[in-house]
């Protein structure tokens, strides 16, 4: 069985949608709730490893895509999920999974807003430690200190 349809029987329902966007670059959406346990699957039944993950700032919340490579096949796997709304934007820490998220979630956390249940550190990565505690630039709202108003 190719590593494509393990992992859609594998995941199954928590597939919300599956995306092929070459051979190599495979999209597929889950719902929020179900981060920790597909990460899970992913890393230590399947044997991916974490590249990466990004996040996005939409016009109803955001999206975060988490990217895990399957070396052995030579594919990339973006798992998407969705945080609805930007008050309180909160999702589970893949920390507790895997220790290589702890970095990209605190700079996602400092740079959008996102709080990440369960993770054990979250301080400035990037930013001053002295940076103003309900600004995030990396939201499209966010206005630099010289397009205020005074």
């Amino acid at each position: 069985m190719d590593i494509n349809a393990k992992i859609r029987e594998r995941l199954n329902t928590k597939i919300k949608d599956w995306q092929e966007h070459s051979s190599r670059r495979i999209y597929f959406k889950i719902d929020k709730q179900d981060i920790r346990t597909t990460a899970s699957i992913l890393f230590k039944e399947l044997g991916f490893r974490l590249s990466t993950a990004t996040a996005m700032d939409n016009p109803d919340g955001f999206e975060i895509l988490y990217h895990f490579s399957d070396d052995k096949a030579g594919k990339i796997f973006s798992m998407r999920t969705f945080i609805k709304g930007r008050e309180n934007a909160e999702i589970d820490s893949l920390v507790p999974v895997f220790k290589a998220a702890e970095w990209i979630e605190r700079e996602i956390w400092e740079l959008f807003g996102i709080n990440f249940k369960g993770h054990p550190d979250l301080r400035h990565l990037l930013l001053a430690d002295d940076w103003p505690k309900d600004e995030f630039p990396m939201r499209k709202d966010y206005k630099k200190p010289h397009e205020r108003q005074p």
